[in-house]
Order: C-alpha cells, then structure tokens, then sequence
C-alpha cells in the first residue's frame, strides 16, 4: 500500500486540501509534517493517541514528524470544540505541563534515526517574540473577520448565544502563523490535526500561499468516537491518560479489553502497528473469537505506550482476578503509611487517593449505588471505616464497579 492508502484503510483519513497533489509528494519524496499539541493538561489522552499513531505511520514511510508543543498557544486557549472558555493557566502549570506531555512521544516515534528522527519545537520560540503591531501589519491583512466567522470554532459558540473572547478570537490566527514559520525554518509542508481543527489547518494552508507563493497541505483525521458515536478520550469514570503517573498500565489495559465488540477490529487498524493481512484474518473469526482478539487489542496497545512486560502483568493480573478470583501480585496497589492509619481510614477516601473517584462525594454516591466491594462484599455504607487491625493485617482489595480492582497494603 502506498501511505494515503494505508491512511485510508486504517481509518486515518478525513479530509486533505489537495489529496492529489499529496498523494504525488508523498510518493516523490520524504517530507516534513507537524502535528500540534497544546498544554493543557497534565499529560495527553487517548483522544490525542490516534495524531500519534498518524505520526508513527508517516514517520515509517520516511516522513519527518515534528511535534509542536504550544507553550505559547495555551496561554490563549483553542476554542475549536468548547463550549466555554478555556481555564487560564500559570507559566508554571503550563511548562509543567508540556514536560510531562513531552514524555509519551518516545513510546510511538524514533528520535534517532538521522534521516527522519522526530523534532520537538515549541511555538513559544516565535510567538513570544512578536510585536503585536508588526504582526497585524504584516499578517493580519491575510485573515478577513468574513471568513473567520464561518469556521466551525466560532460559529458554534456564536449561534449558541456563548461567549467568545476577543483572545480565543486570534487563536485561529496563530495556529496559521505556526504553520508559516515552520514552513520557513523546517521546509514543513504538511498540518495534520482531528477534524475540527480543519478550519484553523486552512488559513495556515492560505497564509503560506498569499505570503511565499508556495502550495502546502493540510489533513484531518477523524475525532475518536465508539460505535456509539460517542467522542472518546474522557468516559464518566475519567480521563484514559497516557502518562503511567495517571492511569496505570493495569487500568489502561483493561480500557481495551473492555471495549465494544463492534470497535475492537476498528481500534486494532487505528492503535496498533499489525499488519492489513492480520487484521483481515481477525476479522472474519471476529464472531467467534471477540473475546480473544480484545486481549490481543489490550496487549497490542499497552505493550506499545508501557511495555510488553507491563503489558503481560496486566493480562496475568486481569486473569487471576476475574478468573481465578485472586489476589494478583501485579494488580494496581494502594500503598499507605503505618502512621496514617492509626485511627483507620474512610473507604470512600481510599478510592479518591487511588484516583478511581474525583472527589469524596463521587466516591461516596459510588458506594451509596452499590458499585463498591471490599474483598468481594458489597459496601452500602458510604461512611465505612476501614479500623487500624484491619488496614495492616490484610492485604484489602477494593473493586469499584466491575473493571476497576486495587489492593491496599502498609507500604
């Protein structure tokens, strides 16, 4: 297959400027791609995982990735997809921010091999030193408030009758001047982002035409929905993160063993590097052996970001507790010091802290459903104390719903 055809036989593919004349490039010679990431949060999530494996498949073409990371785009806030305005965040909690997220991309992307290694670079190199005059003198002319007002970001927000700041109003504006200075630093000639990052991709695609005469490309993948339809990356029990500090690589692992039928051969052509002869062979048994090829899946996946030998645990882990009804050594643990537990500890706390809750009242209503066990027995009482003896003579496994096990142990 050549890249566009993998591209579309992966599920890669929603909309190209000029799938054509890429189609062509891509065959001719190795180019320069750039995906945006803003800091936003701690660490990315599987909402972001399918630009990354967008990047891995190019760079396995012989395509040059650089990850773009918006220390300088964050501080304004991309309103393409929200609803509101997005949470102001520190200089601190923003470099802190892209450290973590900068870790992940090692996982997925060779930052060695000399004739395509990935690059790193952060907007804030260029957009930190703009003066903001110049800069509307020299660019501003290229953007007309006609057009910006037709694209989705601003539409959506305005026909909703909610607010839109004046500073989210220019993120569109910036997103097209990364493109443009790393069109002239790094000769990039392709914007890759999720499908509602179309319309900023454009004006970066016009800008470099109207100020260097010269044709570039943008291309959107598709946004991550189940076959529900519904947009994934975030569920009603948090985030799917990418950084092991966040999820576990046992918790991660069962996000994929537990996905819909109907998605786990989908996923498998989006999240995994198996061949198209495998895949089609997986697929006609899919009715037979779904149960199977979902492990597969969660192998696959999580050998990729933690590692086979997490990956394996976890399978190991998955095994003895639902299997065999055991106390896996590899489950995720709760370690707890001896001296915070000398007048025990609340049930409802201990799944706050291993992060299976966002707050007490989360974890509370959980129990108050019923959808809490201690070492295998229903908890109905949201203000269950687990006493001092109890805490340090046994090693207490708590389960919160069906697919989320820890155990808690004196560390």
């Amino acid at each position: 297959m050549t890249l566009i055809e993998e591209l579309k036989y992966r599920g890669f593919l929603h909309q190209c400027t000029d799938e054509g004349s890429l189609d062509k490039k891509l065959k001719s010679e190795n180019i320069t791609f750039y995906i945006g990431f803003d800091c936003t949060a701690k660490s990315l999530h599987i909402g972001s995982l399918i630009q990354i494996m967008v990047m891995r498949l190019f760079q396995k073409y012989g395509h040059t990735p650089i990850i773009l990371i918006g220390t300088g785009t964050t501080r304004i806030g991309d309103p393409s997809g929200k609803d509101e305005t997005r949470k102001i965040l520190t200089e601190d909690e923003i470099k802190n921010n892209a450290d973590n997220i900068k870790t992940v991309f090692n996982k997925y992307l060779s930052f060695k091999n000399e004739k395509n290694k990935a690059l790193i670079m952060d907007n804030a190199d260029w957009l930190d030193e703009l003066s903001y005059v110049d800069f509307l003198r020299d660019f501003g002319k290229h953007f007309t408030i006609n057009k910006m007002l037709t694209f989705d970001s601003v539409k959506i927000r305005l026909e909703r009758e909610q607010s839109l700041s004046f500073v989210e109003f220019n993120y569109m504006i910036f997103q097209a001047y990364d493109f443009y200075e790393l069109y002239n630093r790094n000769a990039c000639i392709l914007q890759i982002g999720g499908s509602d990052q179309w319309g900023n991709i454009v004006n970066g695609v016009e800008l470099i035409r109207r100020v260097n005469g010269k044709e570039v490309f943008g291309l959107t993948t598709p946004l991550l929905t189940n076959s529900n339809g519904d947009k994934m990356g975030k569920t009603s029990d948090g985030a799917i993160w990418l950084n092991d500090d966040l999820l576990s690589a046992y918790d991660y692992w069962q996000f994929w063993r537990n996905v819909d039928d109907r998605d786990v051969i989908r996923f498998m052509k989006l999240f995994t590097d198996l061949s198209k002869e495998k895949i089609d062979g997986y697929e006609q048994d899919s009715l037979k052996n779904i149960n199977d090829l979902k492990i597969m899946l969660a192998n696959e996946v999580t050998a990729m970001l933690h590692g086979i030998e997490s990956s394996s645990k976890a399978e190991k882990a998955a095994k003895e507790v639902f299997e065999n009804k055991g106390l896996s050594e590899d489950m995720p643990t709760l370690n707890l010091n001896n001296k915070d537990v000398q007048n025990g500890v609340l049930l409802s706390d201990l799944i706050v802290q291993m992060k299976y809750a966002n707050s007490k009242s989360e974890s509370r209503k959980l129990i108050r459903g019923k959808g809490v066990k201690l070492n295998g027995k229903i908890v109905d009482d949201e203000l269950k104390l687990l006493d001092h003896a109890q805490i340090t003579k046994f090693q207490n496994v708590i389960s919160v719903g069906k697919k989320k096990h820890f155990k808690v142990i004196i560390g």
